[in-house]
This record gives C-alpha cells, structure tokens and sequence, in this order.
C-alpha cells in the first residue's frame, strides 16, 4: 500500500518540475522563507510567463512544487527529476533512514528541521533516528553523575538511564515540535521499536543489544503521513528500557528496512583525506577498501566508521549507500551528482582486459555495445567495431553487471590516447560506476582525448573530467593530461580542421573510428543516461581538475593519479629490510620481538660489538648472527640499497658517524631512527611522536628521531592543558630500572633499589628540554628510578590560569585523544603494574586543587615499548608506508 501510495504521486512530482528561478538559493534558506502551506502554485506557459493563482486546488501539490523548484537551484531539473525517480522507486520506509548527532538537535535544530521538510514536502519520508550525547554529558555534570566509559561505550546505571530516558524525550519532542511548526507532521516514536539484550550486564550495566526492529510503528507513521522521529532506546522482552549507541540503532534499522540511503548528519559534514586536508566525496568499497585501510590516516575513529559501514552495506542492497553529511548540504547530497559529503557505497570493482580472447563472452560483450545504438543495422555495425578491436591494442574498462564500459585505443605516433567507446546505464549513473571506470582510465593513461555531441545531456559530466575542451560544428573535443602548449595548439588545429574524423590523421583507422562512432554514438543514451547539474556553452575552456569547488565533481578518497613531488606511497605491500644498529639493550631486544611478529618487516641485519658471531635469539624468520657492523659497512651496504631502514638503537652520542655514513651511501635515501637523544633537537629531523606530531609530515620523513619514554609520557600527559597554564608544571617520574640500561650502574643495581628510590639529574635532564622544547613552554622535570623493572610512573602538577573542575579537565582530555589506540583516558591514577608489558600511555587521576587553579594528574607508560620500541615501530610503518600499528598488538 505504500509503495503504491508513493508511486501515485510520482506523476504530480514530474508535472511539478518547472523552469528554474532565475535567483539561486540554498534549500534550507529558501524553505525558511516559505510558509508552511503555500498559498499559490505556479504553472508554466506556451508563453514562457510565470501565472500565479490565488486558490490551488492542492495546497500539498503547491508546496511540494514549489519546493521542486527551488530543489533546481542546488542542482539541474533533470537531475532534481532522476533522484526524485530513483528515491520514490521503493516503498516509503526504503528510502532513506537518517542518523542524527545530539549536537545537530542543539546547534542546528532549524537547519536539520528545514532539510527533513524539504525531503517530506517532495514526497519523501526518511526515518529519522536520532542521540543526545554531548545533552547527556551537560545533564550528567549538572546532577553530579560521574560518566564512565568502557571501550568507547557508556557505562549505564539506574540513575544515567533514568536521565538519559528523560533528556531522550525532551529532544524527540523538541524536533517533532520543530518540524510540526514548519507544517511537516511529524510523530514521536521513543518506544516499541528496538528489542535488545543486555550488551554485557556486569561490564556496562543497562546498555543494549539490539536483536530485533518493529517496522509497524514506523509504517504506521508514515501510513498517517507523519515523519518517524525515534530515539535509540530499546527494551528487554521484560520491559526493561535500555540504553543503545544512535549509530548502533541506526546500522540496524537500516538492516531492517533496506533504505536506499543511510545518512549520518556531523557537524563535518564528511571524511577528510589527511595528506591533503581535502574532503572525501566517495568511497567505493569494493574498489577501495584494502587500500583505503592501509592508509596512515585512516585509524582509531575513522577506520571504525568505514569498517561499520562496510559490514552494514554487505548486508544492504548493491544499489544502498552511506552519505555523512552536513544537514545544511543535504539536499545537495541526495539531488546532485557532485554532492556535498562523503557517499560510501560499494560500489563495482572495475575490471580491465586488453584482448578480446580474455572476454569469456563475446556476445554478452557485443549486447553492451548495441545498448545505445538505433536502427536496424546496429547489430552488423557492431560487429564490424568488434572485428576491428582484433588489429589493434586496446584497454577495455567495465564493471561486474556492465553497466559501465568504455574503451580506450592508445595511439601509434602520439603521446595521448583516445577514448573510443563510453557508454553507461542508468543503474551506472545512480551507483556513480562511470566515475569509477574514469578514474581507472586515469591511472593507466595520463593523457587522453575523445569528443562528444555538444547536444548531449551528459556533457556537463564530460567537461569536469577533462582539462580543455574546444567546440567546433555540434562537437566538443575533450583533453586532459595535454600541458604542452604545442601539443595542445596542434591538437586544436587538426580539430577546427577536421573535425571528429580528426582521429584518422593520429594513425587511428578511420574506418575503424567511423564504425565505433556510428555504432556507439558516443554520449547519446536516452533514458538510460544521466544527466548534471550545470550546462557550459560551446567556448574554448581550460581548467585543472581536482578543486571541487570550481568543477563540481566528487573526489575520491586514496586516488590521486598526479601525486606531489616525493610524496611517499602510502600503501606499501613490499616487505621492507631492517638494519638494527646497536641491539644488544632492551630496546633493541623489544624491537626486535615486534619486527619478529610484522608481516611486512624482514630484519636482515642486526649489529652488537659485545654480541658478534653470537645467534639471534627470538627471531624467527631466517638465521641472523650478530655482526660489528663498522660505518664503512653501513655506507656500502646503503651504497648497494641493502637496506630500506637502519634503527639506530645506540647510547646518546655516538650514532652520527652511522648516519653519515648512510647518507654517504645513499644521498641521503633511505629511511633512519634514532633511538637516541642525539638528533631530537636537530630541525632537520622530524619529531617522531604520532599522538602529538602531525602524521603525514612523519610519513613523509626519512630521519625520525625517537622521542625519549619519559618525554613522551610527559608531553602525552601535558599537551591538552597547554593553552591553560599559568605557570610552568612539575613532572616527577620514577622509571623502572631497564630505563638506565644493560651497563651495570647505582641506577639499574637491584641491591641498592631494594626499599629504595634513586633521584638523579634533579635539573637539567635532558627530558626536560626535551619536553619543554616540544610542548612549547617550559617544564620542571625530576626523574626517578626504583625497584621494578620496566614501567615508568609520572606525577604532574599544573598551575592554571583559570578555575577548572576535574570534569572540564577530563573531558578536555578525552576529546584531544579520542580514537586514539594507543592512549587511555582512565579516572583514577594508573598504575605502573598495569602497564608493564602493554604498548600504550595510560592518563588519570585529574585531581583539582580547592582553588580550582592547579590539577594533578598521573601518567604511565612501559619505557621499553611506547616509551621506545613501540613508538620505533609506529613510525617505521608510517614512513615505509604501512598502517600505523601493523605488527603491534592492540587491546
């Protein structure tokens, strides 16, 4: 009954697509301007005059014609038309389920309000899902309720549900209000839909698992002609109401209804590439995910979220997709091809072949090509167009279901290359496969040219691929890749010359060419194709790709066929070869335990003067004996590209000759890290702390200098409060006594540790410039030693120039190290037992002074693992191209 009920209006919203207002403006302003209920429609004449009436007929008619309409103005008509096609395909619930952060209800309640009538007011019904985190924060402080997080996950007593439930309510009703006041019914679903299990009763108390989802409030809603508006408030088959993640409840709610769309609305409004800082506007996943996931910057968060919506597009339809998105740029997402967030679908790999004989079906082959083509002689023009692929090189490029296929001919006696055949369904438009399969062409063949009809619906799409393009006789000539001047001029000549058939002069058989443009009809195919949003006349136009903005086309998240100069490829799958120089510490020994278990590191030589000809133990991917290695045998072996990184793990002061000697070797090629304290203060050398130090400038980096254990502790414990201090905070640290090394001394003598603890350096350490130069302001630093191995303990006083509570100064450090794995926020002060042998820092404590001007706070780290070896690894995978915590174990 829905579906027909929203295939009845499909007609009216064809009918109601007018010519577009000459003033553009955003949806959502437009809307704000708007009344509830027009109180005129507006028709379009033979006369090409705008009439108004003063009585419509169909108020709802009128407003949703309107608001077509203004749709036109974020995008064409035509692509207005298509979507709106598209969406109301599916029954009412299908169409999009849309996931709603606490934040946007508080500071874009109007916005959000305004994008939901705009889908309702054409038709459409999203299912709207929503949370209230950061309310339920404030109301928490507020009521004096301490929140405690396991694993990222609230921990939920009697007391926070009974808040939560009630904060829920309150903002359910507050949209429902919202959108009632713009004319849009709406209804408040807080019960009946989701039946959970307990989560883990013992570990977080009332929090839910979702195992089942109602449809029927939501169809009945709908049915009513309301919007659903639902909380993420489930129920135990007893009745107990349980608390549940927004995003967890949207993941399965759209599970449960299919949609076509699943929208997350952030205050980002997307994903963002971190080498370039540039948004992300696809993601397709069956082309992308594996190298999307080696990327250095896809972690902790992020490398959740498109992990999530992998596994909830699996269990979708192909034709479903994930958009994160802005709620002011909603409309754009879902209306245009450029779009305005991040879409994640899966996408269809593209598959290339270079010969006939690798099709498994030529037929099959020959039914895509006829696809485009009238007349009765499209069979034998094909045939012939087939025939002739059999004389010459090509690359074809398609899609599993091909709805998308182009074929690219290089050319003899030329540079470029020219695109031959395009063409695509309308299946392929709506997934964006023509997208994809372009941005394949791209990497085999950086310059190419092919022309299309300039009365084509789809040239829009054409000019955002290309570079330049020249019109000439109903034609358009399309190039990119071509910035030689004169390559370009001779180009443009044989085209004002000759026209399409230009092609037979670049040693293309004209026959050939005559054929497959005869054939294919390149550019032309009727319903099946998509159309854009903006419309460029026949002039002369040259532009660079790549800025959104200014093209209108999406970007794609890991492809980039014109890297910068020396950026490093981020997707390394080659096992890289490790020298260790110095490995007879304990850092050395951990390191070499972690190289042991890394699937992509293979340590080929490992150089100790005490340990010569001795075996290495604990290693056990081939036999290594100890060498002496001298600086003559580290330049030859850099000189001969032996080695892809050498790990410097020698006392302070006496690795420069081993680093020169590298750099003698290999002109400075090849990546080094130092261990040691000898270049962390050399600007030269990247800082190679990745909490702290932006990660792309440590990808790109050839000399990494290793931060010291108590150093990163301190700057780990300190860095959030910085823009906060009155004064210079005090670092009391006790380290275990690995931290002074193999040689026996007073500071690793168990004897003299025992009911002991040892100061030393009490000014002056080199720690302290260490931190102090890092953070940016100066710190006091008094280290320690005592009784236990390995596990060092800091206790930080810092004075603050205005009165904080612990809750301020917690929250402050759980948002700065959000997703980050290797860093936990805890409440009490951790313990060094606790991190002995764990590969991360652990902060707590956040005691505030009675003034409210001075907080203490306690950090620990294991200095032989993030404190040194861990960290050397970190860094190793981010400059030889790996993920960032390949080969280090993960709690």
């Amino acid at each position: 009954m829905l579906a027909n009920k929203m295939l009845a209006i499909r007609p009216a919203v064809r009918r109601a697509i007018v010519t577009q207002s000459r003033r553009a403006i955003s949806a959502p302003q437009a809307l704000a301007r708007c009344p509830a209920r027009l109180t005129a429609t507006t028709t379009y004449t033979s006369s090409s005059q705008f009439r108004s009436y003063s009585r419509p007929a169909d108020p709802q008619f009128s407003t949703r014609s309107t608001v077509v309409q203004l749709l036109s103005n974020i995008g064409s008509k035509r692509e207005v038309q298509q979507y709106l096609s598209h969406f109301t395909s599916v029954s009412s619930q299908q169409f999009a389920v849309i996931k709603v952060g606490g934040a946007i209800i508080t500071e874009h309640l109007q916005t959000l309000s305004s994008a939901l009538a705009f889908l309702n007011h054409v038709g459409l019904y999203p299912v709207v899902v929503h949370g209230a985190g950061p309310q339920l924060n404030k109301m928490l402080e507020d009521a004096g309720v301490e929140p405690h997080f396991e694993d990222g996950i609230r921990v939920t007593d009697g007391k926070t549900l009974a808040l939560a439930r009630k904060l829920f309510l309150e903002e359910n009703l507050k949209l429902v209000e919202e959108l009632e006041n713009m004319g849009v019914r709406a209804r408040p679903i807080t019960t009946g839909v989701f039946s959970a299990d307990y989560l883990d009763k013992e570990k977080y108390n009332l929090v839910g698992k979702i195992n089942s989802v109602d449809k029927k409030p939501i169809e009945a809603a709908i049915e009513a002609g309301c919007l659903p508006i639902l909380t993420s408030m489930a129920e135990t088959p007893e009745g107990q109401v349980l608390n549940v993640n927004a995003d967890v409840a949207a993941g399965e709610l759209a599970r449960a209804l299919q949609p076509l769309k699943i929208v997350y609305l952030a205050e980002k409004g997307g994903l963002f590439n971190g080498d370039t800082g540039e948004k992300i506007s696809v993601i397709n996943l069956d082309e992308e995910y594996d190298h999307l996931m080696t990327q250095w910057w896809v972690r902790h968060g992020t490398r959740l979220k498109i992990k999530e919506m992998k596994e909830l597009l699996s269990d979708l339809p192909r034709t479903s997709s994930v958009a994160i998105i802005h709620p002011a740029d909603l409309q754009k997402e879902l209306f245009t091809d450029s779009g305005a967030g991040t879409m994640i679908r899966r996408g269809n790999k593209v598959h290339i072949k270079s010969s006939l004989s690798e099709f498994e079906d030529l037929a099959a082959l020959k039914e895509v090509l006829i696809r485009d083509r009238e007349g009765l002689d499209a069979k034998a023009t094909v045939d012939r167009y087939v025939e002739g692929l059999k004389d010459r090189p090509f690359k074809a490029y398609f899609d599993e279901p091909m709805d998308a296929l182009a074929v690219v001919l290089p050319q003899q006696d030329s540079t470029f290359a020219h695109l031959a055949t395009f063409t695509i369904t309308k299946a392929g438009w709506l997934t964006n496969v023509a997208d994809n399969v372009f941005t394949s062409i791209k990497k085999d063949f950086p310059k190419l040219v092919w022309t299309v009809k300039a009365d084509d619906e789809n040239l829009t799409w054409f000019f955002d691929k290309a570079d330049g393009s020249l019109s000439r006789d109903g034609d358009v000539l399309f190039w990119y890749g071509l910035e030689d001047g004169d390559e370009v001029k001779q180009l443009v000549l044989e085209f004002t010359k000759n026209g399409r058939q230009m092609f037979g002069d670049y040693n293309l058989e004209a026959r050939l060419h005559r054929a497959a443009q005869a054939a294919l009809n390149i550019g032309k195919g009727g319903q099946q194709k998509r159309s854009y949003s903006t419309y460029r006349t026949n002039a002369l136009q040259s532009y660079r790709m790549g800025n959104q903005g200014a093209s209108g086309r999406r970007s794609y998240s890991t492809t980039n066929p014109n890297p910068p100069l020396g950026e490093k490829n981020i997707s390394n799958t080659r096992p890289s070869k490790v020298a260790l120089i110095g490995a007879r510490g304990y850092t050395g020994q951990a390191l070499i335990n972690l190289i042991n278990a890394h699937p992509n590191m293979d340590l080929r030589h490992v150089s100790s003067r005490e340990l010569a000809g001795k075996k290495l133990e604990g290693y056990d991917k081939r036999e290594i004996i100890y060498e002496n290695l001298s600086p003559d045998d580290v330049r030859r072996m850099a000189s001969n590209g032996d080695i892809d990184c050498w790990v410097m793990a020698l006392p302070n002061g006496v690795c420069k000759p081993f680093v020169d000697a590298v750099d003698q070797g290999a002109q400075k090629g090849g990546l080094i890290v130092d261990l040691s304290a000898d270049y962390r203060f050399d600007s030269s050398w990247t800082y190679g702390l990745p909490e702290l130090v932006n990660r792309s400038t440590i990808a790109r980096a050839t000399r990494i200098a290793n931060p010291g254990c108590y150093a990163t502790a301190a700057q780990i414990g300190i860095a959030p409060l910085v823009p906060y201090l009155a004064g210079q905070p005090t670092v009391f640290g006790v380290s275990g006594y690995s931290g002074a090394g193999t040689k026996p001394s007073p500071k690793n003598d168990v004897k003299i540790l025992t009911n002991n603890i040892v100061p030393y350096s009490l000014t002056d350490h080199i720690h302290e410039r260490e931190i102090s130069s890092q953070l940016g302001t100066s710190v006091a630093f008094i280290p320690h030693v005592a009784v236990w191995f390995q596990g060092i303990h800091h206790t930080i006083s810092l004075p603050l120039k205005e009165e904080m509570s612990s809750r301020d100064i917690r929250n402050l450090y759980q948002d700065r190290y959000a997703g980050e794995k290797l860093v936990k926020i805890v409440g009490e002060p951790p313990l060094v037992k606790d991190i002995a042998g764990r590969h991360g820092v652990e902060i707590g404590g956040f005691a505030v002074h009675s003034s409210g001007k001075r907080v203490v706070i306690c950090a620990t780290i294991d200095n032989l693992l993030k404190g040194a070896a861990t960290q050397c690894l970190q860094n190793m995978n981010l400059a030889l191209g790996y993920s960032e915590y390949e080969g280090i174990p993960l709690e």
